[in-house]
This record gives structure tokens, sequence and C-alpha cells, in this order.
């Protein structure tokens, strides 16, 4: 070695950084890959081989440092080279909360002289006295820069180029004020291991801030060199992977990845990702190389590094890993998948591991794999979620967390996944979407039953207990935990058509043993997640069907118009149980359009399934068999609540809710569906049971998932008895032509087995089309009651003197139900039923009901007929 390149070292070493002695045990530069000595290889992990060295130049500092003639900038510690010139687009997204953001400055620039590919390696200020040499370089590109390695645009270069937005923010104060606004950032002023470097003050934090900002010093130190011959620390200052599983938010640096040193997110310990029994699954070896893990490495060792990468492909938002749209592409050394460019998709990092064929982790794709394959549901299914930018109306990725104002959803927004309401559709339905982040906060998410269980100790599965003799609940999952949504609190009346006036948006993790009170801050139910984009909280006109790709086309059961849940399931008290409700339902008493008296409101009462609430119609108050549902919900019929993914979500067999395989099989949730809307079977105006000489009932349709087959939908032998419904009669007297031995027990079955003139009694005969709330019992349909859900006056009648069904959708489709006077359950009478009067044909009881007319001994065919018993 030289007098001057010794002389240079020893100027250099005290200059650079007040930490060597910290950094010291690793500082090795001559074994890193910013040693391009042509003379003094390095040795790498692996036995890897340098990108670019030298060609003839046998020194190693000299690239880099200079001890004359240095460039004259700012924190440029006897700099040899000079900085680029060039104008950066600067990191920024919707939940970034610093305010200085801007240029690079400070030792980042240094950085940027050769990663941002402006500048050859090998022109440095002054080399053996010589001036503005232009060093002979090898393996770079012709003009002597950075190598691309895979590509520029990729995430595997550290060609990083000018635009910024896809690499960790730098050159941004980061104080005790930005902690403050974040809300998941460790305070400088707090932490030892982060802050200002003062050699005066003893103060040497590991990860140094620079001018009280970030920069990229404060990550990486050039010098270091891997102490492990297999494995890249990419001169890192902490752990590049988590060493042990985190049980504690306090940082630990001999154990935690860098970046909890900065990060602290709410929920990250025990979670589905940082948990060593939930997250077991390792990297294939292929997806291992490409990342520079070590082999076998384990998902809750890769910890934040499953989903991000601080320098990741051109075009991701949030550092989000291989987060694009882009084209997938085979890297020839590794074979294993990557992506160049393209724009922001959230969905495509969770596909990485959610998925049966991206080959990210070993036993991806098999039977039994643990982790839910969520992208068959989304790319496969014939309907599915807009999670794909093509599929949005807006056509690009909307979806922005962090976004609103601190007057309505709080400060803070990011760390809880919040989204303003008009970034979700209100005031402009072309900002409609859906993201797996819409439903999931990843960092919080877990493999738990409840939302508020203990997370070190996983469950089976991290959605809700649907199980056989177990009391069903509406209770959010473990998936579930710490998202953002809203509850509505109050309704303009408790009439149908009443919209929510208002709403508490529920943000942040209550941790183990949390409150489920429906009150509590954060989400409790799982409807409030669906609250927030199916209700009037982010529409003031409900969005269109077809208003997207991959939903339900237009005209589907009539519907032209999505509906609006916060509407529909209003659960007022005192509508719960059976008789008359104290307040109004939305049906109509008075004179009605054709002058006749009518009460409609009399034993009616707003119905409800118990999304919201429970309904309190046991089996005792409606004179009912719990066995007519299906198990678990056979077990608390009128206490139980149920979720909206009890209905919506892929196919699934005949009589069950559980998704197809169980566990580890096709997933719970509403990703996607070969059925319409979403469902988890067929439900159309031909949905039913099988009549007496019918071809055939169907018991996979989404009814029947629930409601028992065998006691609502099959023809049935008089002698074998069905259970007993609220769908009967008072008196055992045979009426009409229907099954004389059930009418005491189920009507259901009787209507089922006693008319033959129907292969099929469809449910729309007699129940609306959308059963989330209704204004009448039991979601019974009453065309004497036209109202302002069809357009009409309220009272007005429709299906007058013909046997057509009734089609005006949403609620009405295929519809031949008329009420003349509502009755409590068990309590119906024939003469219940038929035609309230003019204009319609007057008709009711038995009469209506077959299309005649008399007295029972002396009935004829009524040429003004609206007969149920033989409906085209």
């Amino acid at each position: 070695m030289s007098l001057g390149t010794a002389a240079m070292l020893l100027i250099v070493a005290s200059a650079l950084l007040a930490g060597a002695v910290v950094a010291a045990p690793k500082a090795d530069i001559r074994n890193t890959r910013h040693n391009f000595s042509a003379t003094n290889p390095p040795t790498l992990p692996g036995g890897a081989e340098r990108d670019a060295h030298a060609t003839s130049e046998s020194q190693i500092c000299a690239f880099c440092h200079t001890p004359h003639r240095g460039t004259d900038e700012p924190k440029a510690p006897l700099w040899n080279r000079q900085l680029s010139v060039r104008s950066y687009a600067p990191y920024t997204s919707s939940s970034l909360d610093a305010t200085d953001l801007g240029q690079p400055t400070g030792k980042s620039k240094l950085c940027l002289s050769c990663h941002d590919g402006s500048i050859a390696l090998g022109s440095v200020n002054v080399l053996n006295r010589v001036e503005n040499p232009d060093i002979p370089f090898t393996s770079t590109d012709a003009d002597g820069h950075i190598p691309q390695g895979l590509g520029e645009f990729t995430g595997f270069t550290r060609r990083l180029g000018v635009d910024l937005t896809n690499d960790h923010p730098i050159s941004f104060t980061f104080d005790s004020l930005q902690a403050v606004r974040d809300g998941e950032l460790r305070d400088p002023a707090v932490e030892s291991h982060v802050g200002e470097r003062n050699v005066k003050m003893g103060l040497n934090p590991k990860l140094p801030l620079e001018d009280g900002k970030m920069e990229c010093i404060t990550c990486h130190d050039p010098h270091l060199s891997d102490p492990d011959s297999e494995v890249s620390i990419k001169f890192l200052r902490v752990n590049r992977l988590q060493q042990v599983e985190p049980t504690s938010t306090v940082f630990d640096e001999n154990n935690d990845i860098i970046c909890l040193g900065c990060h602290d997110k709410k929920g990250w310990v025990g979670s589905a990702h940082a948990n060593a029994a939930v997250g077991n699954e390792m990297y294939t070896d292929s997806a291992a190389q490409l990342r520079e893990f070590p082999l076998n490495t384990q998902v809750w060792q890769a910890a934040c590094l499953n989903c991000h990468d601080p320098h990741t492909v051109q075009g991701a938002r949030r550092l989000l890993r291989e987060g694009t749209d882009g084209p997938i592409e085979i890297d020839p050394k590794s074979g294993a998948k990557f992506k160049r460019g393209g724009e922001p998709a959230v969905e495509q990092v969770c596909f990485a591991c959610h998925s049966a064929g991206m080959g990210t982790l070993q036993g991806q794709g098999t039977t039994n794999f643990e982790v839910p394959d969520i992208k068959t549901d989304f790319t496969t299914m014939l309907r599915h979620m807009p999670v794909a930018s093509s599929d949005q109306a807006a056509g690009f990725e909307v979806h922005a967390i962090g976004t609103g104002t601190d007057g309505e959803l709080g400060t803070q927004r990011g760390q809880d996944f919040v989204e303003s309401r008009e970034n979700l559709g209100k005031g402009n339905l072309a900002n409609r979407h859906a993201e797996c982040t819409d439903c999931h906060n990843p960092h919080r998410v877990m493999k738990n039953r409840l939302f508020n269980a203990d997370n070190t100790i996983p469950d089976a599965g991290g959605t809700h207990r649907h199980e056989d003799g177990v009391p069903h609940n509406n209770l959010a999952s473990g998936v579930l935990r710490g998202i953002f949504g809203v509850q509505p609190t109050a309704w303009s009346s408790t009439e149908f058509g009443a919209n929510p006036i208002s709403f508490d948006a529920k943000r942040g993790d209550g941790g183990p043993g949390a409150s489920t009170d429906v009150n509590a801050p954060y989400v409790t139910r799982e409807y409030q997640l669906c609250m927030k984009c199916h209700s009037n909280f982010t529409y003031d006109t409900p969005p269109d069907l077809g208003s997207f790709s991959g939903g339900t086309p237009p005209g589907t059961n009539d519907m032209f118009q999505y509906t609006n849940q916060g509407m529909e399931y209003q659960s007022p008290v005192d509508h719960m149980g059976e008789g008359t409700s104290l307040t109004p339902s939305g049906a109509f008493q008075g004179p009605d359009g054709g002058g006749n008296m009518v009460d409609y409101m009399t034993n009616n009462h707003r119905s409800w399934h118990p999304v919201l609430r429970e309904t309190g119609r046991t089996p005792a108050v409606r004179g009912a068999d719990a066995e007519n549902w299906t198990p678990p919900f056979n077990a608390a019929v009128g206490t139980q609540t149920m979720y909206c993914t009890d209905c919506h979500g892929s196919n699934t067999p005949p009589g069950t809710a559980v998704p197809v395989g169980g566990e580890n099989g096709f997933v719970w949730g509403p990703h996607g569906s070969n059925n319409n809307f979403l469902l988890k079977g067929d439900w159309s105006d031909q949905t039913g049971g099988q009549s007496a000489g019918g071809t055939g009932g169907k018991p996979a349709d989404l009814c029947f998932k629930c409601h028992d087959f065998g006691d609502y939908g099959q023809s049935r032998n008089p002698l074998d008895l069905p259970g007993a419904s609220g769908f009967k009669i008072a008196t055992q007297q045979p009426q009409g032509c229907i099954e004389a031995n059930f009418l005491h027990v189920n009507l259901h079955s009787a209507h089922i087995t006693g008319l033959t003139g129907n292969n099929f009694f469809r449910c729309t005969f007699c129940h609306v089309a959308v059963p989330h709330g209704w204004k009448n019992k039991v979601f019974l349909a009453n065309l004497n009651d036209i109202g302002l859900e069809g357009n009409e006056v309220p009272g007005t009648q429709v299906r007058r003197k013909e046997e057509a069904r009734y089609y005006n959708g949403p609620y009405y489709n295929g519809s031949t139900l008329k009420v003349r006077n509502f009755a409590r359950s068990g309590e119906w009478i024939p003469d219940n039923c038929g035609s309230s009067g003019e204009p319609g044909n007057g008709q009711f009881g038995v009469n209506w009901m077959t299309g005649q007319m008399g007295a029972p001994n002396a009935r004829v065919s009524d040429p003004n007929s609206e007969s149920c018993r033989t409906i085209p």
C-alpha cells in the first residue's frame, strides 16, 4: 500500500462517520461489492462474483475517496466523484406524513452519484495525481455506468435512476413531530438507537440521522461486509431478516429486522406474517435466490420483506414487492418470477403467496396448503371483486389509504388504512374500487377466530367459527383485525327506504381481550367493513350494475342498481319478535288507490337477516322447529347473528355455507363466485323447491345453504311430516288443493307437495328478491302494497286480474303474493291472502289462489284470475 493511500484511509476513517467504532467488527470494505479493485477481489456470500470492477486499477478506496481535490459539497467526506445534477422524482404517498419531501440531500447525493446511473463508475475527480481520469471497468453497461441487474425498471437492480417513487423515502425530517403525525414511527427523541450522532456528547445511535433527516446512510453503511459467508446483508446496519419471533414492540437491534428500528407497527407482534407458528412456510429455492434470502427462509423471518422491498419494481406504490401489473418474467439464474415496470397493483403483492402457481413458497398450490389461495377466486370465477385496475371504472388504482380529513376520520389515518369517503366513491362513482387492503390490514391480520383473541396462540383458521352446535355470531374474525369500517348509527325513520343519516368510523386495534361492544371505536363486526362501501357512506346515488368489469350484469334479477345495505339492514328494536311493531315499517295503512280501506301494519313489522342485530324470533315465539335450519344456524334461532360472508363467497356444496375443501380449501369471503352477486349458490326467479311431478329441486341454491331443503324445498310423502314452520294455519281442516297433513305444520312443504301444476315452487313467488331486510315480516312481498321501493305510491296494487309473475327490480323478481291482512306466525288462514279489491280481482283465500270464484260448493273459473297455482 502506498503512503498516499495509507494517509487517505486514516483521514477517511476519522471523517466519514463518527461511528466507525460501532461498525468496526463488520467494516471491511475489501470484502464487499463496493470493492472495485482489479487485483484485490472480495470474498462475497456464496462465492458470488462482483457485477462490475475495474480492469486494472488496484486501489480500493480511490473509487469514492481522495485525500486531495475532493468534491466541494456539504457532507461529502473527501469525495472523489462529482455529484449528479439530475432532478429526481421523490417517493410520496397519501399515507406519508413527511412535510419536507424534496430533492435528495446530504450523503444520499453521494450514493446517487453511482446509483442513479448518470455518472460512470470509473469517473473520479483524481487518481494518482491525474485529474478526471476515466478508470476502465468491466461488466458495466456500454457507457460504463452501474450495471442494471435484471433491469432498471425491476426491483432487482441497484441502478435506481431518477424516479425514486419506488424507493424508500430519503432526505426528510424524522423527528418527534413526524412520529406523532404518522402514529407508527418511533420517536428519535425517545429511542436511543435512532437519531443524530455526536461524538462530544457520546451519542452513537445504530441508525444515524443526518441533520435530523432520514438518509441512505440511516440504513446502509457502504463499508459493511457480510459476516455470514452465505447471506447478503445489503450493507444494512441492522438485520435484514427477523432473527427470532418478535414478542415485544421494544426494538431489539440484535434480533429484529431493520425496518422495525423506525416503524413500530401496531398489531404486528403475533400477526400472521410475524408469528412463527403461522408464517412457517418456507420460500422456494428459486424465490429465495432471487431475493437473496438464505435457503429455506420462512415467512415470519422475511417479515416486512414478504410484501415490501425498499427498492422495489418501478411503478409500485408503498414499496410493495412486485406490486404492479407489469409483465411477469423469469430470472435466468434462479428461475424465479419477477415483474418489470407496470402500473400499481396491490393485489399482485398478495398473489405472490396467496395463489396456487406463483412458486414463491414451498408446497404452494398443493392440497391442504395453509396459505389461502385468493387469486383463484379473483381471476378464474365468473364474478369477482374488481381488484385489478382494468376491472375498475377509473382504469387505474384509486385506492389510497391515509386520505380524508382530521375532523371526519381523525388523524394518523394511514396506520389504520383509513380512506376518504370521496376516494371510495362519494361524489364520484368512478372512484369506487376494491383492493385487498380495503378489507385486510396485513400488519394486523391473525390466524384466530375472533379479532380480539390472543394472537400468540393461533387457531385452526383466521375466519369465524362455523361449527355444528356452536351459536353463530357476527363478530369480526382475526383476518379483519384492525381494518377500517363504519357503523350506521341513525336513520331518518324506522321505515324501509330510510337511509342512514350518520355513521361512526371504526378504526384502530383494540388488542387481545378487547371489548366486543358494537360501540367500540374499532371494527368489532364483519358488516362494519362491508358497510363502508355498500351503503350511502360512500355514495349519493347507488352504483349501477355493470359499472365495473367482473361484476353482475345489469338486468340480472331485474336489477339495474345495487341496493343500500345500510338502509336494508336497519333492525329497529321494537320490530324484533312477533306482533305489531310500535314504529312504522313502511307498510301501508289507510285508503289505497282503489278506494279500499287497507291495513298492512297490524301483525306486521320489518324483517331482516340477523347481520346487524338478532331478530328475537325464536322457535318458541314463532311456533317453529329449529331443525328447519342447517347447522350451525339451528343452534340459536332468533338470538344468533350472522355474517355477510355466510351468503357471499365462492360456491359451496348443498346444505352448507362452508367453502369447498374446508379449512384449507377455497377461501371464505366475497372474493369471487360463479354465481351472480358473489353468492354461494344460485339465486334467481327460478330458485325454489321441487313440486310433485316436477323434474327435481335445486338443493344447491342459495336459500338452502341455511334453510333445510327437506323442510322448505322438497316434495314429501304426506305421512312424512316436515319440521314445523311459522308459516302454518291455526286449524287442521283441509283448505283448497294443498296437502292437508302439512297445514298445521309447514305450509312451505304443503304448497310444494300439493301444487302439481308447477315444476318448481319458486321462493320469489312470496319473498322479495333482496332478502337483506324488508318492510314486511319474513320478507313477504305484498302486491297489494307496492310503494316507493317499486316507484309507486304506497298502497298501489299490481298484478291486477292476471296470472303473470310481477317483475319490478330490485325487490320484486317474479312475485305473485298478495296479503290482505298479516297474521302472527303460526296463525295464518287462507283469507289472509288475496286481492285487496279494485283494481285487482277482489278475490281472496282459496278462490284467489286457485283462480276461481263463487261459494266453495259452486266455484267456477274466474275470468280475471290472479291464481298462483299454474303460474306461467
